[in-house]
């Protein structure tokens, strides 16, 4: 499964960058997004900022991924697949 997350944009040179996804520090291409500067909020894929987004929605998302991930978990713990 491909799933592109949100990260915020910590250095940026060029058209590299990078980002933070949840305390990991990842170099990204910004090349998708030549509006980025330090502290925006970017969507990553496959080692490309794909998008811009709001901070608002990158947490949102990201309070979503640990719920699937505890939900995941739970499913597992119980003998079941997710």
């Amino acid at each position: 499964m491909c799933l592109a997350v949100p990260a915020q944009i910590l250095e940026i040179e060029d058209d590299r960058a990078v980002v933070d996804l949840q305390g990991n520090r990842v170099r990204v291409c910004t090349a998708l997004t030549p509006e980025a500067i330090p502290g925006t909020w970017v969507l990553v894929h496959a080692g490309f900022a794909i998008s811009t987004m709001e901070e608002s929605a990158a947490r949102e998302t990201w309070d979503y991924l640990r719920e699937a991930a505890l939900a995941n978990e739970a499913a597992e713990d119980a003998g079941e697949s997710a």
